[in-house]
C-alpha cells in the first residue's frame, strides 16, 4: 500500500511539473495585458528622424548663413577698398592745404569733386565718400559729398573722432594704414574704409574715405535664410517620408506582423498549435537583413515549441490517465476489503457529476461550481472513502447491524480519510483537486442539521463537495445490494432522499438531484451488480423499523 501511495505521489508530482511548463490560458492572458512600451518603434523612429534632422538642418542653415554673411562682408570690404583705392587716386595729395583753405575756389577742386560723385554713384550700397585731413583736434574736412538724407560738410570744418576710430587716431596721425572698421551709429550699419592720400614725396596728407552701407545686408540674409529653410523643408519631409515608408515596410509591419500572429497564439489543442505555425509561416517576411534573418529564427523556434508542445500535452495525457487510473485503483483497494461496496466509488462519482451539472445549468452556487471545481470533485469523489483502511475487517464487513462501539469505529473513518488526504497534499500542495478530496473524505457524512460526524457542521459551514457527495453516497447505499439487505426501489430510495432534505441533506442540491433523478436511475442501471447472498438477510432488513434501515444504509456507506 505504501508503494501504491508513493508512487502515485511521484507520478502527481511529475504531471504537475510538466504542467507548469505549459502555458495557461489564464498566464498567457496575464502576459498578454502586460506592457513596458512607452511609445511605439514607429513614434521612436519618428521622434529620432525629426531630431535628427532639426538638428542636421539647424546646423546646416547656421553654416550656411554665416557662410553667407562673411562672404557679404568680405564683398563689401572689397567694395570699400576699391573704392577707396580710386578716391585716393584722384585726389591730388600735393594740393590738401589748398582744398582745405580755399575749398571749390582752388584749382581742380570742383573737377575732382565732380569725379568723386561719380564714384559714390556708381554703387547703391556706397553711403558716404569723403577726404580727411587727420589733425589731433580731429577731421578737417577736404571734400565731403552730399548724401540723400545728410548734408556734406564744408571744406575745412573739423569733425570731432568718432568712438569706434579713437583707437586708430595714433596710427592715423601718422600716416599708417588701418583696418576697415565696421560701426553702427546715426547713420546706420556702415563699413568704413581708409585709404592714405600720398603727395609726390609718399607723405600721407589725408585719407580717402568711403562708407559703405550695410544695411541690406540683414535683408539679404533673412531673405537668404528663408531660401535655405524652403529648402530644407523640402529635403526634411521628403528624407522623414521615405526612412519612415522604408522603416514600416523593413522593421515595423515584419515586426507587427510577428507580434499579431503571436498575440493570437493558442496553446490548446494539435490542431490549434499547427495553425500557429501556419500562420507564421504565411508572413513570408523578406527583407534581406537582420529582420528576415530575425523571422526565420522565430519560425524555426515556433516549429521547435510546437513539437516541445505537442509532446508535452501527449506525455500529459499519459500522466492524467495514469494518474486518474491510480485514484480509481486506490480507491479500488480500499473498496476491495469492504465486500458491501461494489462498484460504489465509481457510481457516486457519477452521481456527483450529473448533480453539480445541475447545479451549474440551475445557477445554484454559481460562484463556486466552476469548471476546475466539477473537474477537481469529479476526479476525486473515488477518495471519500479512503478512510475505511483503517477500519477493522470484521467491523467493515459485518453482516449484521453494527454495535455502538463498532459503529464509532466506523464512524471514524472519515477523520482518517482527511488525514491521509492531508498527508498526500503535504507532498502535492499544488494539486487543488486533493483539498476537495480531503473535504469529500472527511465531511461526507456530516447532516445539513448540524448532527452528522465528525465534527458536527450544519448548514452551508460543510464544503459544497461534501453535501453533494452525501446525496450521492445515501442514495447509491439505499439503492444497492449489499450482504445484509436488498437495495431499496428506486422509488423508495428517491422518496427517502425527499424526506431528508433539509435534515440530513443540502434542499437545493436533492432539488437538483430530483431534476436528474432519471440519469441517476440510468446509471445505477448500468453499475447494477446484486449479490448473491442477499436473501438470508432481507427478512431481518423488512422487520427492522424505517429508521433502522436507513441508519444502517447510511452506517456502511
Amino acid at each position: 500500500m505504501k508503494e501504491l501511495k508513493d508512487g502515485g505521489t511521484n507520478a502527481l508530482q511529475e504531471n504537475e511539473r510538466m504542467q507548469t511548463q505549459n502555458l495557461s490560458d489564464s498566464k498567457l492572458q496575464k502576459i498578454k495585458g502586460e506592457t513596458y512600451r512607452v511609445a511605439s518603434l514607429n513614434s521612436k523612429i519618428l521622434i529620432f528622424m525629426i531630431v535628427v534632422l532639426l538638428a542636421v538642418g539647424a546646423l546646416c542653415a547656421y553654416m550656411s548663413y554665416t557662410v553667407y554673411h562673411d562672404s557679404a562682408i568680405a564683398q563689401h570690404k572689397e567694395l570699400g577698398k576699391s573704392t577707396s583705392s580710386l578716391v585716393a587716386s584722384i585726389v591730388n595729395g600735393n594740393r590738401i592745404d589748398e582744398f582745405i583753405r580755399k575749398g571749390e575756389e582752388a584749382r581742380g577742386y570742383i573737377e575732382t569733386r565732380n569725379r568723386l560723385n561719380l564714384i559714390k554713384h556708381s554703387s547703391e550700397n556706397i553711403e558716404f565718400v569723403y577726404v580727411y585731413k587727420i589733425m589731433p583736434d580731429g577731421c578737417h574736412v577736404v571734400f565731403d559729398l552730399d548724401s540723400q538724407d545728410v548734408e556734406a560738410s564744408r571744406p575745412g570744418e573739423v569733425i570731432p573722432f568718432e568712438d569706434a576710430f579713437k583707437p586708430m587716431v595714433p596710427t592715423l596721425l601718422a600716416g599708417g594704414r588701418i583696418d576697415p572698421i565696421i560701426s553702427t551709429d546715426n547713420y546706420g550699419w556702415l563699413l568704413t574704409v581708409y585709404t592714405p592720400v600720398f603727395d609726390d614725396d609718399g607723405h600721407c596728407r589725408a585719407y580717402a574715405g568711403v562708407d559703405i552701407s550695410m544695411n541690406d545686408l540683414k535683408k539679404d540674409a533673412f531673405n537668404y535664410f528663408l531660401t535655405v529653410a524652403s529648402i530644407f523643408a523640402v529635403i526634411f519631409f521628403g528624407t522623414l517620408a521615405f526612412v519612415l515608408m522604408l522603416a514600416r515596410r523593413t522593421l515595423i509591419t515584419p515586426i507587427n506582423e510577428m507580434a499579431k500572429v503571436t498575440d493570437g497564439f493558442s496553446y490548446g489543442t494539435e490542431a490549434e498549435l499547427e495553425e500557429n505555425l501556419s500562420d507564421i509561416r504565411r508572413l513570408k517576411i523578406r527583407t534581406g537583413d537582420e529582420i528576415e534573418n530575425l523571422y526565420n529564427k522565430f519560425v524555426d523556434m515556433t516549429e521547435d515549441s510546437v513539437r516541445y508542445m505537442k509532446d508535452i500535452q501527449k506525455k500529459n495525457e499519459t500522466i492524467t490517465k495514469m494518474h486518474d487510473a491510480l485514484l480509481i485503483t486506490l480507491a479500488d483497494m480500499v473498496e476491495n476489503r469492504d465486500e458491501n461496496t461494489g462498484q460504489h466509488v465509481r457510481k457516486t462519482a457519477a452521481y456527483t457529476q450529473i448533480i453539480m451539472d445541475e447545479l451549474k445549468r440551475e445557477g445554484v452556487y454559481a460562484d463556486q461550481l466552476t469548471d476546475e471545481f466539477i473537474s477537481n470533485v469529479f476526479k476525486s469523489a473515488p477518495l471519500h472513502d479512503v478512510g475505511k483502511i483503517m477500519v477493522p475487517d470484521a467491523i467493515l464487513n459485518k453482516p449484521g447491524k453494527l454495535t455502538d462501539e463498532e459503529f464509532e469505529i466506523m464512524k471514524s473513518h472519515a477523520a482518517e480519510g482527511g488525514k491521509i488526504i492531508a498527508t498526500m497534499i503535504e507532498k502535492v500542495p499544488d494539486a487543488d483537486y486533493l483539498k476537495e478530496a480531503k473535504n469529500l473524505a472527511t465531511y461526507h457524512h456530516e447532516k445539513w442539521n448540524g448532527r452528522g460526524y465528525p465534527e458536527g457542521l450544519a448548514g452551508e459551514a460543510i464544503p459544497l463537495s461534501a453535501r453533494i457527495m452525501a446525496v450521492a453516497d445515501v442514495f447509491d447505499a439505499l439503492v444497492s445490494d449489499r450482504c445484509y439487505k436488498k437495495g431499496f426501489p428506486y422509488p423508495k430510495a428517491l422518496s427517502i432522499i425527499r424526506e431528508e432534505s433539509g435534515s440530513h441533506f443540502d434542499p437545493k442540491i436533492v432539488n437538483a438531484f430530483l431534476a436528474v433523478q432519471d440519469e441517476a436511475l440510468q446509471i445505477a442501471d448500468a453499475f447494477f451488480d446484486a449479490g448473491d447472498d442477499v436473501l438470508n438477510v432481507l427478512n431481518e432488513i423488512v422487520k427492522q423499523g424505517e429508521e433502522g434501515k436507513t441508519r444502517d444504509a447510511h452506517e456502511k456507506a
